[in-house]
């Protein structure tokens, strides 16, 4: 125990911070740290170094040269950088590098030194150039400010979603301010920057000095300003070498400490640990680092070469030529248990595990006293929380199998803890490996999530690890495994080295059917590499017709889309296509297009039906299909307002009858332009409305006003059958009430429909005494019905009788009262008894 605590030092009576080594670099960097712009991405993140940034000469060999370094030192990518000069370098929360110009231009590259895009952060910045920059992360993003030549700042609060916001001016600063921090309060970001002894704060719309609480007025003119992790609080360092610590809305101080140094210091930084009381800033000069916080004493190292820290949530990073060290507030498990003399129950359990393995008795004195105090339950949890925050797995593995043993002695303790421990540790010493490189603590691990962290991996492009992650921890196929495939097989498209088959065929392999996986979107990425025949390829994988569809489209293979769409049996999939062939190809082409494919061809000429009539005609005339052209022109003679465009459109159709050898439309068309013809006539000979009638209802309504011999000329005209004709005059009189007419009409030749319909017709518009005119007339067979219907029962009688049909018989004596029908029914039942008698 006394060696472990070795490194520990204390800050005040409660307090410890150690310094332990994360990685011996070998970078073989030969240049100092203090001559390149370095940039380092939190949570264990990648190190950017832009070297020979200084130099003015404009040989190729002296050219500056952006590297990006895994945090073990391992180089990940390198380019010569051939843009503008660099002003400062920074990383995005999805670690993407910012490069920030002289003139305002940011460039952003991925973790490989591939370009990805650019913005520019206004005219005004580019006119009086990038003096200072600083890149910021607040809820909104990732956020870039700048100080321009003319002492003004711009900053922008999310670069995905650019807004740029010029902050009020500082009235009478004729010089850069000595030192500037953004800083973020209540979702709003502002500028805190030192002129001398003055602070002032610059928001949206003005900007106001301020004064820190508890400030000593003796403190002298401000040098550095550090802002911590969670941009709540807010660290001064003067020329009197005085150090305040305080929140960052500038109302309440936490600590002060003088340092007694007066020169600069390179960098201050927080090094807090979350939910501690303990505020500590690190602050750096050449070859001296001092941890300062609320206690009268500091801790002070000496480095040895220079060095870069790096703020992190829970500690601080520090970068050399030659080390990579970690810098943190010991955790208060870990304290408790490792403290010197310690009776903490997880301290008695690890000790008790320790003599265990000796085979000695005091496990069972250690193990008793624990047990008497009733606090094995704490010590176990204790063991389990202090091996997530140790680096070194043997003292995890201690922790853990003191943690292991202690469960032994404990009724129905819950694994859980134990078991997730033991998972979260394998995947961090995983990834801390030196060829990983990612020195993530169990804190950053824990805010970071697992699915972030795997995320950083597949930046990385290590797929194996991040796959046996996934199957390790079991998560879900579609948010591990499937995701991480998807990943792999988009970058894959991106080797050039391989033929378009292998890559289909290697990614086809891999891949599968596996759940969670869109072949679309691996295509759609190798057609923006600009592999078509690939994507075509890949797609050929994608089972759902509506994801292939729209990529083919976008590749401008609209008759492989077709097919596709036709295929999947989806119609507005089919009508996507077809309306964006129409957009896309000559009339005449797309016509072809269309014949090959008739199912398409259908549906469009089902969507030029409703839509285009005209393009229909066009695709018609093109088929030779006169029976449809005809049908059209029939179809357009009814949108036609005037009758000389209705006749017009009825003779084309009638020509294209004739060409389709269809006689009986070809005679149809003909009678109806005959027929719009006389009714025009007629119109403008009676004033009256007969356009647009049918046949039968322009007869029965010149009929009903008169004109018989009109009608005459029609029956004859368009040779109307004689029963149909006589039955609409006839209806057509009595509506009138013409009976004088109709009895002429009985008796000018014989009634093709006999007489009957003339008794009905009669009866129903309640005259019988014109149905009795011709009851005698009608035939044999029907007279007892008509004499029924004109209430004449006696002759009704008589000619059923004289028929001898019984059927009769009982049709007129059902009709029979026995008040008023009595000598009919007597003379009915007569003959029935004579009939049955035979």
């Amino acid at each position: 125990m006394d060696c472990y605590t070795a490194n520990w030092n204390p800050l005040g009576e409660e307090a410890f911070y150690r310094k332990f080594e994360l990685y011996a670099m070998e970078w073989s960097l030969k240049e100092d740290l203090r001559d390149c712009l370095v940039a380092a991405a939190p949570y264990g993140g990648p190190i950017a170094l832009l070297k020979n940034n200084a130099r003015k000469e404009k040989s190729p060999s002296a050219r500056p040269l952006l590297e990006i370094y895994s945090a073990s030192g391992l180089l990940l990518a390198s380019i010569p950088w051939k843009s503008g000069q660099l002003v400062q370098l920074g990383w995005t929360a999805s670690e993407d590098l910012l490069c920030i110009q002289e003139d305002g231009t940011v460039l952003i590259y991925n973790l490989f030194c591939e370009f990805k895009r650019h913005f520019s952060m206004g005219n005004e910045v580019l006119q009086n150039h990038v003096l200072e920059a600083k890149v910021f992360h607040t809820e909104y993003g990732t956020g870039v400010a700048i100080l321009t030549g003319a002492h003004r700042f711009s900053l922008t609060t999310n670069i995905d979603d650019l807004k740029l916001r010029r902050m009020p001016e500082v009235p009478g600063l004729q010089k850069p301010p000595s030192c500037w921090a953004v800083l973020s309060q209540d979702r709003v970001t502002i500028v805190l920057l030192a002129v001398g002894q003055d602070l002032y704060l610059l928001d949206n719309t003005s900007c106001s000095v301020v004064t820190p609480p508890g400030m000593s007025p003796s403190a002298g003119a401000y040098l550095q300003m550090a802002v911590s992790f969670n941009y709540r609080c807010l660290a001064l360092f003067t020329d009197t070498g005085y150090i305040w610590m305080g929140l960052a809305t500038l109302k309440e101080k936490l600590c002060e400490f003088n340092s007694s140094i007066r020169s600069p210091p390179k960098q201050m930084v927080w090094c807090m640990r979350p939910r501690s009381r303990q505020r500590a800033v690190v602050v750096a000069w050449d070859r001296q680092l001092m941890v300062a916080g609320n206690s009268t004493e500091c801790i002070q190292f000496v480095l040895d070469e220079d060095s870069y820290l790096v703020p992190e949530l829970d500690g601080v990073r520090i970068l050399s030529r030659t080390s990579h060290e970690f810098l943190h507030e010991i955790p208060e498990a870990s304290q408790e248990i490792f403290k010197i003399a310690s009776m903490a129950p997880g301290a008695l359990l690890l000790e008790a595990q320790k003599e265990y393995e000796k085979e000695s008795q005091k496990a069972d004195e250690y193990l008793r006293e624990i047990k008497d105090q009733k606090l094995l339950p704490e010590a176990v949890s204790q063991c389990i929380e202090a091996a997530g925050y140790e680096h070194e797995p043997d003292t995890q593995k201690s922790l853990l199998r003191a943690a292991s043993f202690g469960k032994c002695f404990i009724d129905k303790f819950p694994p859980e803890s134990f078991v997730r421990m033991c998972q979260d540790l394998r995947v961090l010493n995983a990834v801390r490996d030196y060829q990983i490189g990612i020195p993530l603590t169990f804190t950053q691990y824990k805010r970071l999530t697992i699915e972030v962290l795997l995320d950083r991996l597949v930046l990385r492009r290590l797929y194996p690890l991040a796959i046996r992650i996934c199957e390790y921890l079991r998560l879900s196929e579609i948010q591990g495994v499937s995701r991480i495939l998807a990943h792999w097989a988009c970058y894959k498209v991106q080797q050039k080295d391989k033929s378009d088959e292998e890559v289909a065929h290697a990614i086809n392999q891999k891949l599968g059917d596996t759940p969670g996986i869109s072949y679309s979107e691996i295509a759609a990425r190798a057609y923006d590499c600009g592999r078509t025949e690939l994507a075509i390829k890949l797609l050929e994988y994608e089972p759902r017709s509506g994801e292939q569809v729209p990529l083919l489209l976008k590749m401008k293979r609209s008759k492989l889309a077709l097919s596709k769409a036709i295929e999947s049996g989806d119609t507005d999939l089919v009508y996507t296509v077809v309306l964006h062939l129409k957009n896309e190809l000559n009339r005449g082409t797309f016509f072809m297009t269309l014949q090959n494919q008739p199912v398409a061809l259908s549906l469009y000429r089902q969507f030029c039906k409703h839509q285009e009539r005209e393009t229909l005609k066009d695709l018609y005339n093109q088929d030779d299909n006169h029976q449809e052209l005809g049908n059209f022109h029939v179809h357009s003679s009814y949108s036609e307002k005037r009758i000389e465009g209705r006749v017009g459109a009825l003779q084309n159709a009638l020509d294209e009858y004739y060409k389709a050898k269809n006689e009986f439309a070809a005679k149809a068309t003909e009678d109806q332009i005959k027929l719009l013809r006389l009714q025009r006539h007629l119109q403008e000979d009676f004033d009256k409305p007969y356009l647009d009638l049918s046949l039968h209802d322009t007869v029965s309504n010149l009929i009903l006003d008169g004109h018989h011999k009109r009608a005459e000329q029609l029956y004859r005209e368009f040779k109307i059958p004689d029963k149909r004709y006589w039955w609409l005059k006839i209806s057509a009189l009595a509506n009138r009430g013409d009976w004088e007419e109709m009895e002429k009409f009985s008796k000018s030749k014989k009634s093709p429909i006999g007489y009957l319909p003339f008794v009905e017709i009669s009866v129903k518009h309640h005259n019988r005494y014109e149905a009795k005119k011709y009851a005698p007339r009608v035939t044999p067979e029907q007279r007892v019905k008509a004499f029924v219907l004109v209430g004449d029962l006696d002759q009704a009688a008589d000619a059923a009788i004289e028929h001898k049909n019984e059927t009769e018989m009982n049709f007129v004596l059902s009709k029979c009262t026995a008040s008023t029908d009595t000598a009919v029914v007597e003379k009915l039942n007569r003959a029935r008894a004579q009939l049955l008698k035979k």
